[in-house]
């Protein structure tokens, strides 16, 4: 069998495996289909995902149905105005050993220390607790009283929260949204969703989720993703999209509503994301559709709007819509 046979038949086995873990979390969701989508194409890009919705939209149930179909150690962090960072990271605690009676400081894990965490409403904490996930986030390891300590892969956080202009919260800062491959907004659910999601929850009790999936065969799908094809055109092309968000970069439009653009994580995040959907859709090559679709949830949280936009209302999604309607396609696509 050649390299590309083998590759192939990987392929074919990882979309057969996620195939089957989506169709476990659509046992208990009902609709939101693009929004799943969207979660398990950051999981296999080996990035984080913020989740944005009134509550009542189903974010942390549908979480914890990823985490029931995916044989990982899971934990859930419900974070509070009194959380603080070493309820998250851990702490040390004083042991004695009974054989020689030294007393030793032992390191605690927190609940950190898991293959996916849900942080649950994480805008209702403080920003120096919200930070304590940041080394986390991009670095994969936990650093604590001058030791560093790995975290086991795959390493994965979802994390929710309210809309900003509810009372008690807390904004995320721009450096901590950052370290977020995806930001995803979850909506109302269509009229014939909303009649089945009564219908299906105020009956006898819903249907078992199965574990069907494991930790190496998604570690083996988050390499696979590396090896999708991607044509140097719609890497230049991403990378046009991303520079043009940037203020003073002849774009009329950009400037008029912008303070700040995104940087170059934004184009890494995007690529990533596009190779990631082409697995979930069962394809092998990045298409200019898989990078319309993932740009939104990649850059909403990486364009800084000026106060002229808030007042107006206009979103960082209205630029990236404006951007792939007028930056120029690869003349050979």
């Amino acid at each position: 069998m050649t390299d590309i046979q083998t590759l192939e038949k990987s392929a074919a086995e990882t979309i057969a495996h996620l195939h089957r873990l989506k169709q476990e979390i659509k046992k208990v969701i009902v609709g939101q289909d693009d929004i799943i989508d969207q979660m398990l194409i950051t999981f296999l890009a080996q990035g984080h995902a913020l989740f944005e919705g009134v509550p009542g939209l189903a974010k942390t149930l549908m979480i914890r149905s990823l985490s029931e179909a995916i044989d990982l150690k899971f934990r859930r962090i419900q974070f509070t105005p009194d959380l603080m960072p070493s309820d998250i990271i851990g702490t040390e605690i004083l042991e004695e050993d009974h054989t020689t009676g030294k007393r030793i400081f032992k390191f605690n894990q927190g609940p950190i220390f898991a293959n996916i965490i849900l942080a649950d409403e994480i805008n209702r904490t403080s920003p120096k607790t919200q930070s304590a996930l940041l080394e986390a986030m991009q670095e994969f390891e936990v650093t604590y009283a001058g030791t560093t300590y790995p975290l086991e892969q795959p390493f994965f956080i979802l994390a929710t929260q309210n809309p900003i202009e509810q009372s008690g919260t807390f904004p995320l800062p721009e450096a901590q949204l950052d370290r977020f491959l995806m930001y995803i907004k979850v909506a109302y659910p269509t009229a014939e969703e909303e009649r089945h999601i009564l219908e299906k929850t105020t009956g006898k009790k819903g249907d078992t989720i199965h574990k069907v999936i494991d930790r190496n065969k998604i570690i083996d799908a988050q390499k696979l993703v590396r090896e999708v094809h991607i044509s140097s055109d719609l890497i230049d092309w991403v990378s046009r999209l991303v520079r043009s968000t940037r203020p003073q970069q002849g774009n009329t439009f950009v400037d008029e509503w912008v303070r700040w653009g995104a940087g170059p994580r934004a184009g890494q995040a995007m690529i990533l994301t596009a190779k990631a959907r082409a697995i979930l859709q069962g394809n092998f090559s990045v298409t200019q559709n898989d990078i319309q679709q993932v740009a939104y949830p990649v850059l909403r949280h990486r364009i800084l709007m000026n106060f002229k936009a808030e007042a107006e209302r206009v979103s960082a999604d209205s630029i990236t819509q404006h951007l792939l309607q007028h930056v120029s396609l690869p003349k050979t696509l």
